[in-house]
């Protein structure tokens, strides 16, 4: 009888939140976040790493998308059978208990998401740099104004914050099709696309390709935080995820074998922005200004997707009584978790002022993908323990799919092992001796109030 009341609760779309992301809107915020400043930045090290082979390294690209696809089709199908607020955090206090799913909405609130947001902004800044010669204080004070008026649009309504989204999704998609629609019909470099010169064991320089292309598919995973405003969630969260994933993974594929159409393989290798160098080519320094500008619009992009997601988890937990109590209430015209989001802008911009966020970030990379490996089980474990939960869209090809996306991120994990071992373990063992006590204390307090 218990399984069944929760069952029901799981599938229950009944929400206080108002449902205004539709399907477009939701293919922005995932394809927003995914596509920041990774593509125009990351070709060349994933070609330095591809042993400077042209055709390896867009075959790495499209390889990094189907990875991805298959992480993003396990979480469609939790999206579309447990439409709730928060995410990852709901499908792992379903599956494991409160306390996972609290260590893993903890850590990012206090590093992880919080972190990115700061990186993100301060990131902006950078390539502001391309117009401007910028001091550290405006650095921080530019990063900073961002933060304010990005949470300020989405305390307004989700719906606000996902137009905003909708406009930067179109604006950063310009000087990605420059180069790809020119690109792929005007051939300048001469590159060999063959699979020639390679070493006779390819295997490593493969694995650390393929490790740099999805970071830059990173983001694939953040719709399902804001289930509960999406215009019939059953339906538009798979196939958000699927649209988004497939259209991201043909841009970046496209655009790799169109940039090496256009530069010189040792330009490319050289180069700290080859997609800025290649516009240069093709229409001079105006060329080089466009894709500035798209890279401004494509990290404005990723920072609205990030202060509109993040602050949902945050308020999944308050409602689950394992958080602070006023973060699990919405704002009674725009319903939209205030509190959260304001919280969330306080912390990243401590990590702005203090500046060293970018260690801190990395001591938490290792923890977030094992949270994202426990998710994709979850969708075993829940179909075990819920054999009847509704589900309107089922992973193609279970269990198989999901196994593969278990490697996939298996693979990640032990990567970060290898490059970064003791912030690596520092993060996790962290996580839990803060976490732990943190969880028992927010479950006290709460019980005690209530």
């Amino acid at each position: 009888m218990a399984v069944q009341k929760k069952q029901v609760n799981l599938e229950s779309g009944k929400t206080e939140f108002k449902k205004e992301i539709g399907l477009f809107s939701g293919v922005s915020i995932i394809a927003g976040i995914m596509i920041g400043t990774g593509i125009f930045l990351s070709s060349a090290n994933a070609l330095k790493a591809a042993y400077s082979n042209p055709l390896l390294t867009v075959l790495v690209w499209f390889i990094a998308g189907i990875v991805t696809l298959l992480a993003g089709l396990c979480y469609g199908e939790l999206g579309a059978s447990i439409p709730k607020a928060g995410g990852s955090y709901v499908y792992l206090t379903k599956a494991y208990g409160s306390a996972v799913g609290f260590l893993s909405g903890f850590s990012g609130f206090v590093v992880g998401s919080s972190g990115s947001i700061a990186a993100i902004a301060v990131g902006f800044t950078g390539f502001l740099g391309f117009f401007y010669t910028l001091s550290p204080v405006a650095v921080k004070v530019i990063a900073i104004g961002l933060v304010i008026i990005l949470t300020v649009i989405n305390c307004l309504g989700v719906k606000l914050g996902s137009i905003f989204q909708n406009i930067t999704m179109v604006g950063k998609l310009v000087p990605l099709a420059l180069i790809i629609l020119i690109g792929v019909w005007i051939s300048r470099s001469g590159a060999n696309f063959s699979l020639a010169n390679l070493p006779q064991n390819p295997a490593p320089g493969i694995a650390l390709a393929l490790i740099m292309a999805l970071w830059g598919y990173e983001g694939w995973m953040n719709l399902n935080t804001v289930a509960e405003e999406i215009k019939n969630p059953k339906r538009n969260i798979p196939l958000s995820i699927t649209i988004a994933i497939v259209g991201v993974t043909l841009i970046y594929t496209i655009f790799n074998f169109a940039l090496f159409r256009i530069l010189p393989i040792d330009t490319i290798v050289a180069s700290q922005n080859p997609a800025g160098d290649a516009a240069k080519v093709l229409i001079g320094n105006i060329g080089g200004s466009i894709v500035a500008v798209g890279i401004l619009i494509s990290i404005l992009g990723a920072l609205n997707g990030c202060v509109l997601v993040f602050p949902r988890t945050y308020y999944a937990m308050a409602q689950e009584k394992v958080f602070f109590k006023p973060f699990g209430k919405l704002h009674p015209k725009y319903k939209t978790p205030v509190n959260a989001l304001i919280a969330s802008a306080v912390v990243s911009i401590i990590f702005i002022l203090i500046g060293n966020f970018g260690q801190l970030t990395t001591m938490v990379v290792f923890s977030s993908w094992t949270f994202n490996a426990l998710t994709i089980i979850s969708v075993i474990i829940l179909r075990r323990k819920y054999p009847n939960l509704e589900r309107p869209y089922k992973v193609i090809g279970y269990p198989i799919m999901p196994i593969i996306a278990l490697i996939s991120i298996g693979f990640i994990l032990f990567s970060t092992l290898t490059s970064e071992l003791y912030f690596s373990l520092l993060g996790l063992v962290l996580n839990f001796v803060v976490g732990i006590p943190a969880y028992f204390i927010f479950r006290y307090t709460n019980k005690e109030k209530n």
